[in-house]
């Protein structure tokens, strides 16, 4: 049997062996995930349901720590920004709770005409079928509770198939499912290699993929589905933040620091294109590059790191490619600028003026990377900032009304901040990207629809 090694991205140390499952034994775990499905819903109640969720939000608070822990070790997220993970994990399925309660459909008027005279009709949402959730490395607690938890609160079952860098998360979690109640063949949370990810995304049986990650493979999967399946992806983007001239830049640079390193920079919205008035471009830069020099880059076990490592070697590798490109390119590297002695740990690294045309402002670097480019007029930096085929989330800093407008009503995003960082999330918003970002939206109770059908019924009354 083939193994998935799991390794700390701080240290390199092995933390687990796990078993490949082969492609040939996803037909057992679909069909019990079928067979889940066909029983009717009154043997899994929406009360038991919220029984389960609310013994679920109790085990994992008991284990608090242990998660948090294990996250930190196989993800290299710090602490500091996991144990903040972790709250929002807790809020994400009381959010689910609180969605159960108003999760109904609606009237449909009727009698409006002589045909329609003497009728009731309303709709139900009813669960979709068996979901196929893929998820990213950067939010093992999070992204768990985001794909598998709206599937527990609606009544459909999910095959949950963890990134391969941060599986052992969704494998603990899993496990706290079923010890609060839930039938295993609810949630199955399996190890495999990529072959066999797209046979369980094409299969005939999965009615819904929910993936989340890199945009190559999550639009290579959607040619693989099978007629009918429902798809919902979450790609990345290289987030547009503009600055004008009236932006108060003491409250603005502390949280555009925080977008763009947190995580070291792996995060699908993370702050990474900068486009700042001319006027005060290089104050901007600067100051930036300033902020990011005092960032403590360390062991994210230790509450007193601000940037933890890479998710691998290769990565670091290639952000460093794509910088020394654009310095050899004419851009000032400011801070930063070089891979570090430690396991996977890339400096917090500001550019000024580099090239449009270079790749850290045409791609997702997915790293502990900004740039920041002068512009002389808001629908120059608009333009600048929608000139990639993303459009997830985007920002404007301004004390001008107009210009906030603009920007809101002209850039090319899901979504648009106004004085606040890219990274800004909750999760009962919708959280989605358009264009090559995705296709669908995420959220809890998004998240829920899309896990659900609507079905109408008509009454005649005779």
């Amino acid at each position: 049997m083939r193994k998935l090694e799991v390794h700390n991205p701080w240290d390199g140390s092995l933390l687990e062996t796990l078993p490949l499952l082969a492609a040939s034994d996803l037909e057992g775990i679909i069909a019990r995930a079928q067979t889940a499905h066909q029983t009717p819903l009154h043997q899994l109640p929406a009360h038991a349901r919220v029984a389960i969720l609310e013994q679920f939000l109790q085990l994992m608070t008991q284990q608090r720590e242990a998660l948090i822990h294990l996250a930190i070790a196989e993800g290299g997220k710090p602490r500091t920004d996991t144990e903040g993970e972790f709250m929002r994990a807790l809020d994400g399925v009381k959010t689910a709770l609180a969605e159960m309660r108003t999760w109904s459909g609606e009237e449909i008027p009727m009698g409006y005409t002589k045909a329609s005279a003497g009728r009731i009709a309303f709709t139900r949402y009813e669960p979709i079928g068996v979901v196929a959730a893929f998820s990213a490395f950067n939010h093992p607690i999070n992204l768990f509770i985001h794909q598998v938890i709206p599937a527990v609160a609606v009544g459909t079952p999910v095959i949950y198939k963890p990134a391969p860098d941060t599986p052992l998360t969704g494998i603990r979690l899993t496990q706290l499912l079923a010890e609060a109640g839930l039938p295993q063949p609810w949630c199955q949370t399996i190890v495999i290699d990529n072959e066999s990810a797209a046979a369980l995304a094409g299969h005939p049986g999965i009615a819904a993929v929910n993936f989340i990650g890199s945009a190559r493979v999550g639009w290579q999967l959607r040619q693989r589905l099978a007629p009918g399946t429902r798809l919902a992806l979450e790609h990345g983007g290289a987030a547009p933040v503009i600055i004008d001239e009236t932006a108060d830049l003491k409250e603005a640079l502390p949280i555009l620091c925080k977008g763009a390193f947190y995580h070291a920079g792996q995060v699908c919205v993370s702050v990474q294109r900068i486009f700042a008035h001319r006027s005060i471009a290089a104050r901007v830069a600067e100051e930036l590059s300033e902020l990011a020099a005092k960032l403590r880059v360390g062991n994210p076990q230790e509450s007193s790191t601000d940037v933890g490592p890479l998710i691998r070697t290769a990565e670091a590798q290639r952000i460093d490619q794509w910088v020394q490109e654009a310095i050899a390119e004419d851009a000032q590297c400011l801070c930063g600028g070089t891979p570090l002695p430690e396991h996977n740990s890339y400096a917090p690294t500001v550019l000024f003026g580099p090239s449009t045309r270079s790749r850290v402002m045409q791609e997702e670097i997915f790293g502990p990377v900004v740039s920041v480019v002068p512009y002389d007029t808001i629908d120059e930096a608009i333009a600048q900032a929608n000139n990639l085929p993303y459009t997830f989330q985007a920002a404007i800093f301004t004390q001008n009304y107009a210009h906030a407008m603009r920007a809101g009503q002209r850039l090319q995003a899901a979504t648009v901040l106004v004085n606040d960082s890219t990274t800004f999330r909750t999760d009962w918003m919708p959280f989605a990207g358009h264009a090559q970002s995705g296709l669908g939206a995420g959220g809890i109770r998004y998240t829920m629809e899309e896990y659900s059908r609507r079905k109408l019924w008509v009454l005649k009354m005779g």
